[in-house]
């Protein structure tokens, strides 16, 4: 991690701020699902039920349904179109929250959201952009040379970009989660409360990576301006 490397100096302050929201964030969201995953919707209907039903109110029948390991490891997969959960049998609040809110990012696909699209087609260069960018800063910082210092950056931006655009595709996808819970009756007032917390804490998360980010990337146009 950036904030790992010496002779950045005083710019590793930037990331502070960023880094509490982060540790806040993490925290908020594995509470809050834990606390959720102890109550029983009162229809007693499945994380993979109600995200099937979801897509199937909104005409989307060809997305399958999978389990995938790891808590709180659930996404969609536009390529494949594949939903997948990691805890499907569950009925608890918190599964269906999440669950639902994939279903979202599954009718975003299938409605051709643009900010899911563009984050979908830049993924590529984000990672790429994410693996490159540092050593390359590093070694034109080390050595002096100026090109390579700003390809690292300008790689990089293309990372913050992707976090950036993230916000609205997740901001949405909860937005349609809680609108088609609400529509199905598959969750009462109080439950569908507890889903927006769980939701809520979970784009905690996004908006923090994009904190953290976007302040990574000040921090190297501070440490760099400083080397000139």
């Amino acid at each position: 991690m950036l904030w790992g490397i010496p002779f950045f100096g005083e710019s590793f302050l930037i990331l502070l701020p960023a880094l509490a929201l982060a540790i806040y964030a993490q925290y908020k969201v594995r509470s809050t699902y834990s606390r959720y995953s102890a109550v029983r919707t009162s229809s007693g209907t499945t994380a993979q039920q109600v995200a099937r039903r979801i897509l199937e109110r909104e005409g989307v029948t060809d997305v399958s349904i999978e389990e995938v390991r790891g808590r709180l490891s659930d996404h969609y997969d536009p390529r494949s179109k594949v939903l997948r959960l990691s805890d499907p049998a569950s009925s608890s609040v918190a599964a269906v929250g999440v669950a639902a809110h994939e279903a979202g990012h599954a009718l975003q696909h299938a409605r051709a959201y643009k900010p899911l699209l563009l984050r979908t087609t830049i993924v590529p260069v984000a990672n790429l952009g994410s693996q490159l960018a540092i050593p390359l800063f590093i070694m034109g910082f080390v050595l002096r040379y100026e090109p390579l210092v700003t390809i690292g950056i300008l790689a990089f931006a293309g990372a913050v970009l992707f976090t950036l655009i993230t916000l609205p595709v997740e901001f949405d996808a909860s937005r349609r989660a809680v609108a088609a819970l609400r529509s199905g009756g598959t969750v009462n007032e109080e439950e569908l409360g507890a889903v927006k917390e769980v939701l809520s804490a979970a784009a905690l998360t996004y908006v923090a990576a994009a904190a953290m980010a976007a302040l990574q990337l000040v921090m190297l146009l501070s440490s760099a301006n400083r080397r000139r």
